[in-house]
């Protein structure tokens, strides 16, 4: 990597530019970290999201600092942001873009949605119904929009992160499993603990606009051409064989597993080995291992798979279920 910007030059050697990958992503998790207090599994996750290209959606009720952690991680990074908040009026072409007839050309122009740009806040994704939502299919796996027959492409790189309220509050839409299964993770953020809370009001009432916690200090760790370096070197870490398979087979085991009606589809397997080549680069290693595939299981299956009726009345959660089929399914040794 350069000294200025931190991209990996391709002269450099392998293992000095993995280990200076990991410093890039450790200094960004220290700077998310002044604004965001705890929630430190949550923050991991967006930081391996964005390692390994891929969406991620971030459920919790109001208050949390959802928001906080988006606008935080658009403020660390030099490219280019855009927030859609999601309301029930909320149009598709309000996303994507759509056609304006132009009086002086005589002409209908192409105007470009908010879909174009590299990191896209879609706030409270489920206050907009589905046919909204879906708006976000096309952009989400293709990386292009489809606008009057023109297939435009997003910039590069390009994550989606969403923010939802929990769906049983009031006013609010259920994803579509289409939809969902398109977020690489579903992160879901607890409330703090009590000495994390003491912190965070500190933090928060020294601030002149309500409790309104400011990101304006943060630096700009990383350049949009320092992600997608950052995403080139995780994607060519060693998989072993056995780690592959051991993630295979943690998504083929939910397709049958006592209490779940609906398991993970191939997109799972995907989104295991490539999470857990992004933990890799996370914690500086060069390889690996199944404890890095476990770690983001949850995370990855939590919104693919679908609790049986007989246990969601009796009130047991999706998480419940698969930390026993994370305990069950044996692990290789390496």
């Amino acid at each position: 990597m350069s000294e200025a910007t931190g991209e990996p030059q391709p002269a450099a050697n392998p293992s000095s530019q993995r280990e200076r990958a990991s410093q890039l992503v450790q200094a960004l998790r220290h700077e998310l970290h002044k604004a965001v207090i705890g929630q430190h599994e949550v923050v991991d996750g967006v930081l391996t999201a964005l390692v390994a290209a891929g969406h991620v959606l971030v459920e919790g009720v109001p208050g949390l600092g959802k928001t906080l952690l988006v606008r935080a991680l658009a403020r660390c990074f030099g490219g280019e942001f855009a927030r859609i908040q999601f309301t029930p009026d909320l149009m598709p072409s309000d996303i994507t873009g759509h056609a304006v007839y132009d009086l002086a050309s005589e002409q209908f122009k192409l105007r470009k949605g908010p879909v174009f740009t590299n990191l896209l806040l879609a706030d409270e994704i489920n206050r907009a119904p589905a046919k909204t939502q879906a708006a976000l299919l096309e952009v989400m796996q293709e990386r292009q929009v489809t606008l009057e027959g023109r297939a435009l492409a997003a910039p590069q790189p390009f994550l989606v992160m969403a923010t939802q309220n929990p769906i049983e509050q009031e006013g609010t839409y259920p994803l579509p499993e289409a939809e969902l299964d398109r977020f690489m993770l579903m992160l879901r953020m607890d409330y703090p603990r009590a000495d994390e809370e003491q912190q965070l009001v500190r933090q928060a009432t020294r601030s002149a606009r309500a409790d309104i916690i400011e990101v304006s200090g943060l630096r700009v760790i990383l350049q949009a051409k320092d992600v997608l370096a950052l995403q080139k070197i995780a994607s060519e870490l060693t998989v072993d064989d056995q780690v592959l398979d051991y993630a295979v087979r943690l998504a083929r085991a939910t397709r049958d597993w006592p209490g779940l009606s609906l398991g993970a589809g191939p997109r799972a397997s995907i989104a295991l080995v490539r999470c857990g080549r992004a933990r890799a680069l996370l914690r500086g290693a060069d390889f690996v291992i199944p404890d890095d595939i476990k770690g983001c299981a949850l995370a990855v299956l939590r919104h693919r798979v679908r609790l049986s009726p007989e246990l969601d009345i009796e009130g047991t959660s999706v998480d419940q279920v698969l930390s026993q089929l994370l305990d069950q399914v044996p692990a290789p040794r390496l």
